[in-house]
């Protein structure tokens, strides 16, 4: 890979979005510090927002560029699986995800696990398993149930039903994580039982 491609935009787009873990992060510790916690939450919602986009924007534009890399293709996936899972402990750890919608959250991070681990087997005998439609539409009501609960307690004094409706799509994620989930797995054990 050329020291470029390292550096073209979809690849610095990819790596804003790692680096905005962290900031997130650092807004729900501020958050239990600061007198009025709403302005963390929503720069955390901002925070995550930016870096939503990004993940359209990174993969859109290294196809029409044609700057696709393996750097690229390899933390693409990483650093969206760092930003979800990151906010679901955050969520989680704040009580904003409790009861039986930790269950929901933990679907979707074993799905995670699970896909990215099948993935890298199947790489290793040259298997590429394509994302199925589907699975880019869970990603989606996934990324806005999380961007609803991100908000919570701060959106809730705005509209009362943010929290709730965060929760409610973060369930739709998860039983359609389980579909896709079994998907992969079907799809791939075909070729670890062959």
């Amino acid at each position: 890979m050329s020291r470029n491609n390292a550096y073209s935009l979809p690849n610095l787009l990819t790596y804003a979005r790692i680096i905005a873990v962290p900031l997130v992060v650092l807004c729900f510790f501020l958050e239990g510090r600061l007198q009025s916690s709403d302005a963390a939450r929503w720069g955390a919602l901002v925070i995550f927002l930016i870096a939503s986009i990004t993940d359209f924007f990174d993969g859109y534009l290294a196809r029409i560029w044609q700057q696709t890399s393996t750097i690229g293709r390899m933390l693409d996936p990483i650093a969206d699986k760092l930003l979800v899972s990151a906010c679901l402990l955050l969520l989680a750890a704040d009580g904003t995800i409790a009861g039986w919608t930790l269950w929901a959250a933990i679907i979707i991070l074993c799905r995670e696990i699970l896909v990215s681990g099948l993935r890298e087997y199947l790489a290793e005998l040259k298997v590429s398993v394509p994302v199925s439609r589907l699975a880019k539409w869970k990603t989606t009501i996934q990324m806005v149930a999380i961007a609803f609960l991100l908000a919570g307690p701060a959106g809730d004094k705005i509209v009362p039903i943010i929290t709730i409706f965060g929760i409610i799509l973060l369930w739709i994620a998860a039983l359609i994580t389980l579909y896709t989930g079994w998907d992969y797995f079907r799809a791939g054990l075909k070729h670890v039982v062959d």
